[in-house]
């Protein structure tokens, strides 16, 4: 069977406040650990006004606090900017913390304008083109064994861990797959953000794969883009502020997440309808009825055996039954009773 899981981006809602969209995703983290869903990633984004989370190690704290059972986890951390000792020490710490329920996922896109990420790297020369060397030294790390920089060589994280956190590779590219492939990690697949490029990435991955002492075998997952809701046509309603947010991304604007009501009396020039098309291939929306069926087909047709799902909308209501009615129709909640 699919697994489901969440990822969460801490949506601010126009005429909310980024404190709101936090305590919506302890309370959507809350929900969906009794729904039955699989795992809970927080995201990183910075210099933006429509996400609130710019540090998913301190809101793992918080939601793994919140909850008992679900594994928690980074979706991801941007390493590209960070020491991979103090990325380590971190995760080692949430493993003490929270034994066996640590995820940690890694990611080399500045999640940022190239500004912000510049201020984030401040005081460090080292580059994007030193990413695969940041993974290598991190792994060593968590494993408590010598890093691959030299001058490090004598340096151990703290504290010790009886288990490592499960680490997945996030990405929507083939060079990201290629550095998940070579370094023997699980490996997430944006779908909502290159959904024409799984399919290619994802076999480039599977064929290149290299055995890791923590991963024998290719382990993949894809994080999409998903609204369900009662009728097909409440589903589409709601999916207009994210056409709209994202017609205005693609325009260098960081907004907070507009209402469908904003969205569809947004005035689309041609150009702007095109585009807005374009984009609605990265997403999922529906009824549950039809989401199931069309999301096991994309699940197979992938070799998918788990879709970690992404949902916002303006209404946070509507966002958390979006993600019951998902869990009521792949019957997550039986499975958990058996397991």
């Amino acid at each position: 069977m699919v697994k489901l899981s969440v990822l969460d981006q801490s949506p601010v809602r126009a005429g909310g406040e980024p404190r709101q969209a936090l305590e919506e995703t302890i309370a959507l983290a809350q929900a969906t650990e009794k729904l039955g869903y699989d795992r809970y990633w927080l995201a990183e984004h910075h210099g933006t006004a429509g996400f609130a989370g710019s540090s998913p190690e301190i809101l793992i704290t918080r939601v793994a606090a919140a909850t008992k059972r679900i594994r928690v986890g980074s979706g991801g951390v941007m390493l590209s900017h960070y020491s991979p000792l103090k990325v380590a020490e971190n995760f080692k710490l949430l493993e003490n913390l929270y034994p066996g329920r640590i995820d940690l996922g890694i990611g080399r896109a500045p999640g940022s304008d190239g500004l912000t990420a510049a201020a984030l790297a401040y005081g460090s020369e080292i580059g994007i083109e030193y990413f695969p060397t940041k993974i290598a030294d991190m792994m060593a790390f968590l494993a408590d064994e010598p890093p691959v920089t030299e001058p490090f060589k004598q340096v151990r994280a703290t504290p010790a861990i009886s288990e490592m956190p499960e680490v997945w590779l996030l990405g929507s590219s083939d060079q990201s797959a290629s550095y998940a492939a070579h370094f023997g990690l699980a490996f997430s697949f944006a779908h909502f953000i290159a959904p024409e490029a799984c399919a290619p990435v994802l076999d480039y991955y599977r064929r290149n794969f290299k055995p890791s002492e923590s991963l024998a075998e290719p382990k993949v997952s894809a994080a999409i883009f998903v609204i369900c809701a009662d009728t097909a046509e409440e589903a589409e309603y709601l999916a207009a502020s994210r056409d709209l947010w994202r017609l205005k991304l693609q325009y260098g604007q960081h907004l907070p997440y507009p209402s469908p009501e904003e969205a569809l009396a947004y005035p689309y020039n041609e150009q702007e309808k095109r585009i807005v098309a374009a984009n609605k291939a990265n997403r999922f929306t529906g009824d549950a009825a039809s989401l199931y069926d069309r999301l096991l087909a994309f699940a197979e047709d992938s070799g998918l055996d788990e879709l970690v799902v992404l949902t916002i909308t303006h209404d946070f209501e509507k966002r958390m039954r979006s993600y019951e009615l998902l869990a009521n129709v792949f019957e997550l909640g039986k499975r958990e009773q058996a397991a």
